[in-house]
């Protein structure tokens, strides 16, 4: 019988194959007492099961093939950090031999605190850490039973039609992939952030996660259809449906095609507008995704994914070697690197205090300015790599002049360290602000007066503006880029900045938004960035706009309050 499951498509296209069973190991034991006599034989018996495991995921650190996404490894280095933790590794050694009982309910129990703990976190990141803690401790479970803690490639049919399906997946399971061709993965858990994820899109497979009950409906060797860009999961599908997506998946292979032929087109408008199209990455390893994709710069590199897959923090010359790598390989090209956009739940020292909203409370700037000598070392390491091409420092969720000048002396202070080194750097390096505050919107000339460039980040600046939590499942439908509220705001931004001659770009979700691109246009946007994968669909839109068509028409959205008619003259701007 088919059906349909929905979920969270992080990575798009389409694919058709057959389904094959991921096992897993939930963390449900027995719990039996252990004779005191045989309890350090039940401790030697943990040790084992963690060297086990070490030694598997230490396999795969050395098995991640070259040219593989940088992140790989650095995944399964975070699972070998947890795994070698005294909080996961060490205290169910205390617990079998404080309470004498056997070694997987030692496990549970200390790993079931360590939950408690990461359920309290309201950062939508960190959150999705706890699954990482939860994969090492069934790698560690699955040992003391004697299970193998990798997937071994599936016999009896072709990798290219198989599509993996899993309650979750680690992404040290997922390196695998690399030197596999399975067509897709799907998974129960997971969300838009999380590491499986973003393996997803650095493979470039169709992926849905979040489908909560697809491990236990789907059975082994069914048909299924993926449908990765609208996030829809189809179980064993009719004939009709199934020959409807057939057809599907080939047009998306050609449109892919045909759009490759756009990546060294110049982004203009019909009536002559030169448009920049920017790409947003996280880690170094994306820059070749970028470029693949015609990108003509990097209008945002997301610098606090250096710092979150880790355990510690890149010192200055880790910093360094990771932004030189992104200039050299984008040979001259601008690259807009922001300082990190860590939140209150990102703690280095166990004292600090966890904010109780991580989105308005101490992240980004505000962070950055109660830390200064950390700031000064990204600064330092920033300033350093502008040798090695056009680089940009863009700063996060500014709100007041006091922050942008407390920026800027900042700044100045990490230019002299250099100076007093005798380090050379560039010394006109443009430093840019974030919009995301409605606050900053609405008062922008405190922005334009004081820095080089800005960027909106449309993400944040919705949120705030219409007080919805875009984490928030219950509430995400009231998410709403077309409110007359985003427009006006956005239409003020651009009318604002260009007064002003600010160059003004646009580097939230809004940007690769392809039924968005003739509005931004209209409205005056100039300069995108956006995710590597959506960049050509949005310069096809460009190419195939005429700013004088689109004018009238964003005038009257400007003037619309109804969502209905604001729906509907967005259709006429994009026919």
């Amino acid at each position: 019988m088919s059906f349909t499951i929905h979920g969270i498509g992080v990575s798009g296209g389409i694919a058709i194959g057959r389904a094959h069973l991921v096992s897993h190991t939930k963390l449900e034991v027995a719990h039996y007492e252990v004779p005191p006599e045989q309890v350090a034989d039940e401790v030697v018996r943990f040790d084992l099961a963690v060297a086990t495991v070490r030694g598997e995921l230490n396999h795969l650190r050395s098995a991640v093939p070259a040219g593989a996404p940088a992140e790989f490894a650095a995944f399964i280095d975070l699972h070998l950090m947890i795994l070698d933790d005294s909080t996961l590794s060490g205290i169910p050694r205390d617990i079998i031999e404080t309470e004498h009982c056997n070694a997987e309910w030692a496990l549970k129990m200390q790993t079931d605190e360590l939950l408690q703990q990461f359920d309290a976190i309201e950062d939508n990141y960190l959150r999705e850490r706890r699954a990482d803690v939860i994969q090492v401790a069934q790698r560690v479970m699955k040992a003391l039973s004697g299970q193998p803690g990798y997937l071994p490639p599936p016999a009896g049919d072709s990798e290219e039609n198989l599509v993996l399906v899993a309650h979750d997946l680690s992404p040290a399971d997922v390196v695998l992939f690399k030197q596999h061709q399975f067509a897709s993965f799907v998974t129960d858990l997971g969300g838009s952030t999380s590491h499986t994820a973003i393996v997803a899109r650095s493979l470039n497979i169709p992926c849905i996660v979040a489908l909560h009950q697809a491990r236990q409906l789907v059975r082994e060797n069914e048909m299924v259809i993926v449908d990765g860009t609208q996030g829809v999961l189809i179980v064993d599908p009719d004939p009709q449906i199934l020959a409807e997506y057939q057809l599907r998946q080939r047009e998306f292979g050609l449109e892919r095609q045909k759009l490759k032929r756009l990546r060294d087109t110049p982004a203009r408008t019909l009536d002559g507008a030169q448009i920049e199209l920017h790409a947003n990455i996280e880690l170094p390893g994306d820059v070749a995704l970028a470029v693949e994709s015609g990108a003509t710069g990097i209008g945002l590199f997301r610098t606090e994914f250096l710092f979150l897959n880790r355990p510690d923090l890149p010192d200055e010359d880790e910093q360094f070697e990771a932004y030189r790598k992104v200039l050299e390989e984008m040979r001259g090209k601008p690259v807009t690197i922001r300082t990190y956009d860590l939140g209150a739940d990102k703690q280095i020292d166990d004292s600090a205090r966890a904010s109780p909203n991580p989105a308005l409370g101490l992240r980004a700037i505000r962070l950055c300015l109660t830390e200064p000598k950390r700031f000064i070392t990204q600064l330092r390491a920033m300033l350093r790599a502008s040798n090695y091409g056009k680089l940009q420092i863009l700063i996060p969720m500014l709100m007041n002049a006091a922050e942008v000048d407390q920026s800027l002396q900042l700044v100045e202070q990490a230019k002299r360290s250099l100076d007093d080194e005798g380090i050379t750097y560039d010394r006109e390096i443009p430093i840019g602000g974030m919009v995301e505050i409605p606050a900053a919107a609405l008062a922008l000339g405190l922005l334009t007066k004081r820095l080089d460039f800005l960027s909106v980040g449309t993400n944040d600046l919705i949120q705030y503006l219409l007080a919805i939590d875009r984490t928030d499942d219950t509430v995400a439908h009231l998410y709403d880029p077309l409110h007359p509220a985003v427009l006006t705001v956005l239409s003020h931004i651009f009318e604002t900045a260009g007064k002003a001659q600010m160059p003004v770009a646009v580097c939230g979700e809004m940007a690769g938004d392809v039924d968005l691109t003739r509005l931004l246009l209209a409205l005056g946007l100039r300069r995108f960035s956006m995710h590597s994968a959506h960049l050509l669909d949005v310069k096809q839109r460009v190419l195939k706009t005429d700013l004088a068509d689109a004018h009238p028409l964003a005038r009257k959205m400007l003037r619309t309050t109804d969502p209905v008619k604001l729906r509907s003259l967005l259709g006429k701007l994009n026919a």
